[in-house]
């Protein structure tokens, strides 16, 4: 019987209850033990989904109050020492609280600290807590919470699969604290904890554990694959079941290496890479099992059952039992449950499946390849073969006009006027900014009032002129608040947008939206991606009227607020019908079409936000110099049918730009801005050894954490950039955007910040 399993589930609720309850008590308005009580049902409904979807095995281990890396780190006691006593460690006693201070800087409880690095987990938009790692390091297990949710899942029933980090891929994604440092040697001290780990769940009576191993998918230097086998020869004698798992690409030249691994089965991704299933099946131990990830966990488009029973009919025939499927990666990256949908279109809900209707779609499979399917499996597959054909019969999807604005495209739309050297000098006499000016990177606090307004607006309780009033005394309030502060290039604050995709989306053609599509980004922060279905167009200006308003408000220059194309194609489900280029060349022509409106209106400076354009870097370095070019020039594309005189801006964040610095400077935007405070400066080294010609803000304030920054930290931060970079082309800025922070910390924050630029001018004239 072919074995149907995942690789983790959804964790924030099908109502985002985890967020809610997560930030209820970092304010105080809910104790531990309600918090505790919160994620207990979920994970108890999670596993209750899974085991009525009829899945064999439940996952256990995907549960985090904040973040399943930051988690291991803890259970690992890689805590940094700022944050908690070497004897609580030692101990088992890391709590609850010292994870939220290594994630955020603050908890209800203990000192604040500096918080963790944060960074995208490998091409997703999903942000893990960077393990610190220095020379020495010791591990020892340091929290019981995986072994209580264990007992939690087999006190309910459950027959569970625990799912973690590997060693090796944890290490990979861990950060040396100190140069020179080589993280494999800590592998050694890190490989017997993971032994008590997989010994003490086995004392518990779990068969199976599943070892994340995404490492495996990208090229990896020669010492690192002998780590591999060095570290599995010392696992296998763990008295506990190992399937090492791959996702988000295939094994390439790795493949050998992980089918002949020590373990007892091996996953793999086919939704990415489904040429490698033969090679697999042809080296494949006869002893191990080989779990197929055949659903796509990365995106939100119904499977096509009948034919992927096809394409693994001849693995189920040479496997048997041995043959697992499950979806590509964790759910974790899709929306939870299909059925709160309830007032999306019918056909376009048909050709969708979420988290839960994966459950299904795996279960399914499972049983077609079995030959035990029920009259409910075979109706699944001939709803969703009759859906599929829809979809690629549907007129809604293909508009002649854009195809043909894309074919016309030509390299004279893609390159500004004239070079940086020359654009800098219009732009100093246009903008008359001081040195070390001073600017946001866009949002502001996004208020209960500003989201009752707008859930009063949608649900039409209020009218659309009324909300535009409300509106624009946010954005006067906004303008007024930085005014008295004194920032040199203020923004209208963002009040009417919900999100930075999610807004411009709702505005274009081609996107659908749903209204509880929630999927974690970081912590308790969730967005709903739009879905791209079709051909982008834009209908109309989109921001420019929220703009003009806002520079009527003050004689300083207004920098109008706009979503890069490829962060609007990676932070959406992309239709899989077209090559993504395609799709992000149509969004880069509706941008370039909104960007030339705003100069006309009046807007002298204008970012085009780019933060997913390392996120989109593929993970193999063979495939980096094809996504470079078209993602390059589809930002070109976007910016550049403005004079010289119009300051353009990108934003980018918790990237590491070494690798595709020199993409970056192609881009050409006048200033971009970027995150550098919780790496203490460190990503200005990309842009020193490059000589990046053109102007950075780089972040001195970290908007992630409540803690407010000091004017003496913002200085040393922005004396080390005056190191690395000229002083005439340094800019004074936040890391990111402000809308999930509170007034009563942004404005002495930004105070602070307006402080240290003008220390910084008093000391460099």
């Amino acid at each position: 019987m072919t074995t149907a399993h995942i690789g983790g589930y959804p964790r924030i609720g099908g109502n985002r209850e985890l967020k809610k309850a997560t930030e209820a008590y970092w304010k105080g308005d809910i104790d531990r033990e309600a918090l505790e009580t919160v994620g207990r049902e979920l994970r108890l409904a999670n596993w209750a989904a899974q085991r009525d979807a009829g899945l064999d095995l439940v996952s256990v281990g995907d549960f985090a109050f904040y973040d399943q890396v930051l988690d291991l780190s803890v259970t690992l006691g890689a805590v940094p020492a700022r944050f908690t006593a070497e004897r609580e460690v030692a101990r088992g006693e890391v709590d609850l609280d010292t994870a939220f201070r290594m994630a955020r800087g603050r908890a209800p409880s203990g000192e604040p600290a500096a918080a963790c690095e944060m960074t995208k987990y490998f091409d997703t938009n999903y942000h893990y807590l960077v393990p610190e790692l220095h020379a020495g390091q010791t591990f020892q297990l340091a929290s019981s919470r995986l072994f209580d949710q264990v007992a939690e899942a087999h006190a309910a029933g459950h027959a569970v699969k625990v799912t973690l980090l590997g060693p090796l891929t944890w290490l990979w994604l861990g950060k040396a604290r100190e140069e020179g440092l080589d993280r494999l040697s800590l592998l050694d001290s890190l490989l017997p904890v993971y032994g008590e780990l997989l010994t003490s769940l086995a004392e518990q009576g779990v068969e199976w554990v599943q070892l994340d191993e995404p490492a495996l998918v990208q090229e990896l230097p020669q010492d690192w694959r002998q780590a591999y086998e060095a570290a599995y020869n010392v696992l296998q004698s763990a008295p506990v079941k190992v399937l090492l798992a791959s996702y988000f690409g295939g094994l390439g030249e790795n493949l050998s290496l992980a089918v002949g691994l020590p373990v007892d089965g091996l996953h793999i991704d086919l939704s990415r890479a489904p040429e490698q299933l033969e090679a697999v099946l042809d080296r494949l131990p006869a002893y191990k099992v080989l779990s197929v990830g055949a659903i796509d966990g990365r995106n939100v488009w119904r499977a096509d059952l009948a034919l992927l029973r096809e394409r693994l009919a001849s693995a189920r025939m040479r496997l048997g039992k041995r043959l697992w499927v499950a979806p590509s990666c964790s759910l974790l990256h899709v929306p939870v449950d299909l059925a709160a949908e309830t007032e999306l279109d019918g056909e376009l809900k048909s050709w969708l499946a979420f988290a839960r209707q994966k459950l299904d779609e795996v279960v399914t499979l499972a049983r077609l390849l079995d030959g035990r399917a029920s009259d409910v499996d075979r109706e699944r597959r001939d709803a969703a073969t009759l859906a599929l054909q829809a979809r690629r019969d549907s007129t809604r999807l293909h508009r002649s006009e854009v195809a043909n604005r894309v074919a016309a495209v030509s390299d004279a739309d893609t390159r500004r006027r004239s070079p940086y050297a020359t654009r800098a000098i219009a732009q100093r006499r246009a903008l008359d900014l001081p040195l070390f000016p001073t600017t946001t990177i866009g949002s502001f606090p996004q208020t209960d009032e500003i989201r009752a307004a707008r859930r009063a607006f949608k649900a039409g309780e209020l009218s659309s002129e009324a909300y535009e009033g409300r509106m624009r005394e946010e954005i006067a309030f906004a303008v007024a608040r930085q005014e008295a502060l004194g920032l040199d290039m203020p923004v209208h604050g963002e009040p009417e947008r919900n999100d930075m995709v999610e807004y411009f989306g709702e505005q274009l053609d081609g996107y659908l939206f749903t209204r509880n599509g929630w999927v974690q980004s970081y912590g308790s922060r969730c967005v709903k991606p739009p879905v791209i279905v079709g051909d982008v167009s834009r209908p109309g200006a989109m921001t420019v009227r929220w703009s003009e308003f806002a520079q009527a408000l003050t004689d300083k220059p207004m920098k109008g607020m706009l979503t890069g194309p490829v962060t609007m194609l990676q932070w959406a489900f992309v239709r899989d019908d077209q090559p993504r280029d395609i799709t992000c060349r149509q969004i880069a022509l509706a941008l370039r079409d909104e960007v030339c409106d705003l100069e006309a209106a009046g807007i002298r400076a204008i970012q085009i936000d780019e933060p997913a354009l390392r996120e989109g870097l593929p993970l193999r370095q063979a495939e980096w110099q094809g996504y470079l070019a078209w993602a390059v020039e589809c930002f070109q594309l976007s910016a550049a049918g403005v004079r010289d005189e119009t300051q353009i801006h990108t934003h980018m964040c918790y990237s590491e730009f070494n690798d595709i610095i020199a993409a970056i400077a192609a881009l050409d935007a006048d200033v971009i801005t970027i995150e550098t405070s919780r790496s203490n400066m460190e990503l200005l080294d990309a842009f020193q050894d490059f000589a990046y010609p053109n102007e950075i803000g780089p972040g001195v304030y970290d908007i992630h954490s409540p803690n407010i920054p000091e004017v003496d930290w913002m200085v040393a931060l922005m004396e080390k950039a005056a190191e690395r970079v000229p002083l005439e082309r340094l800019w004074v800025n936040p890391d990111c955007g402000l809308k999930t922070r509170q007034w009563a910390e942004v404005e002495p924050a930004l105070a602070n910040m307006i402080e240290a630029a003008a220390r910084l001018r008093r000391q460099h004239g």
